[in-house]
């Protein structure tokens, strides 16, 4: 098992594209198990879609395997992202009302 990485493999994913007045999205799912750190790169992936298209195909991607440190550092790292999200706060409604009230008295 090696420190930064395990090796390259080939694996085919489920391709999901849609542009239009409902959706904007690009959806790529695997056909193996991806794990942390890992990395996928697609082949052959359409450059454009026009306004109102969708696409449902099957690609092929390249995954290179994290190795241990790798993955270690990546699951640590991801931990730290996830708390940048407890710093969003929430104030109860009676003092938004107050905060309000205090505006509009305020010439």
């Amino acid at each position: 098992m090696g420190l930064f990485s395990n090796g390259v493999e080939e694996i085919e994913c489920d391709i999901d594209l849609e542009r239009s007045d409902d959706s904007f999205h690009a959806y790529a799912i695997p056909r193996a198990e991806m794990r942390p750190g890992d990395r996928l790169v697609m082949h052959d992936m359409p450059s454009r879609l026009q306004f109102g298209e969708r696409r449902c195909f099957r690609a092929r991607a390249t995954v290179t395997r994290a190795g241990a440190l790798l993955r270690l550092w990546t699951e640590a790292a991801g931990m730290f992202e996830l708390t940048g999200l407890y710093e969003v706060g929430f104030q109860p409604m009676e003092e938004l009302e107050l905060v309000a009230r205090v505006a509009r008295n305020t010439p």
